[in-house]
């Protein structure tokens, strides 16, 4: 079957399960609570897991370990975002039965992003290969730098879109209702929650910059590539809410992420020299997020 075919059917299944979920789910906005979120987080890890087995069965072993690799290392990153959701949705005072609305067009344009960026990633890398080389070398700078960022801080005032938009979109000052526009006096007005979305995408170019090149020291075949990144952004939303609560106890995850970060880095720099096995890179990572999880439960952080 022609490669291009798989792209498609595969886009159309993400486009059938946010349908639903927009169609469905949404279709009473309401407050996510810890029960519904655990048991939507459990259904896409389960459903990546069993696409998963639908790799081994159909494109064999080492394909299938390739995108269970992929999909634990993007999973892992993007819960990076979700402090910063929780701090953005602090910020702007957002109500939590508005929350799910957000993230979800967040996401969907998450996912046409990173798309786009993977894409180009791979076709920049078959045609320049010395390009891995610099992936390599900025996973490693970038794990450096979230090692020495203990406490992570935004300053949406300081976004560049918040400042457009201040100076040039007629907005409303509050929430209108979970809407994004609303029409006021005969003139259309984006509300805040617009605003709102407006940062999460803007955030999550940032982390897809930091994201996408650690997959590719993993592999450069396209599908699993995309299918691996797909699948963890589309279960981001339920996991912010079933982790909401407990995020900030896990105070050792940004360190793990910062070592996953550099073991990758290494991994692409030496591609050509040493090839380090796919089921080896798993267990590294699994290895590092459960440690770091681990020693966050042990040892909780002391309050100052």
């Amino acid at each position: 079957m022609n490669p291009a075919v798989h792209f498609v059917w595969f886009t159309l299944l993400i486009i059938g399960i946010l349908s639903f979920d927009l169609l469905v789910v949404q279709r009473k906005q309401h407050t996510i609570e810890a029960r519904e979120a655990i048991l939507w987080t459990l259904f896409y890890v389960a459903l990546a897991l069993l696409f998963n087995a639908g790799i081994f069965v159909t494109r064999g072993h080492d394909a299938g370990l390739k995108f269970l690799t992929g999909y634990l290392i993007e999973y892992s990153l993007s819960v990076d975002n979700l402090f910063v959701f929780l701090l953005i949705f602090s910020y702007f005072k957002v109500p939590s039965q508005y929350q799910h609305r957000v993230l979800f067009w967040g996401i969907v344009g998450a996912q046409i992003m990173r798309a786009v960026f993977i894409l180009a990633g791979v076709a920049l890398i078959h045609k320049f290969h010395w390009i891995i080389y610099v992936f390599g070398a900025f996973l490693i700078y970038t794990g450096f730098k979230l090692l020495k960022e203990k406490d992570k801080e935004i300053h949406p005032e300081k976004n560049p879109v918040v400042k457009l938009c201040g100076r040039y979109l007629p907005m409303t000052s509050g929430y209108v209702e979970g809407r994004f526009f609303v029409k006021q006096g005969g003139r259309r007005l984006a509300t805040l929650l617009f605003l709102v979305l407006l940062v999460i995408e803007t955030t999550d170019v940032v982390f897809a910059v930091d994201s996408i090149p650690a997959i590719f020291g993993i592999t450069l075949d396209p599908f699993i590539v995309y299918t691996s990144n797909m699948f963890a952004i589309l279960g981001l939303r339920s996991l912010y809410f079933a982790l909401a609560a407990a995020m900030r106890k896990f105070h050792y995850l940004s360190y793990g992420l910062s070592f996953i970060l550099v073991f990758i880095g290494l991994k692409m720099l030496i591609a050509d020299f040493y090839h380090i096995p796919v089921g080896i890179a798993l267990g590294v990572v699994a290895g590092i997020l459960s440690l770091s999880v681990v020693l966050s439960v042990l040892r909780p952080e002391e309050k100052s």
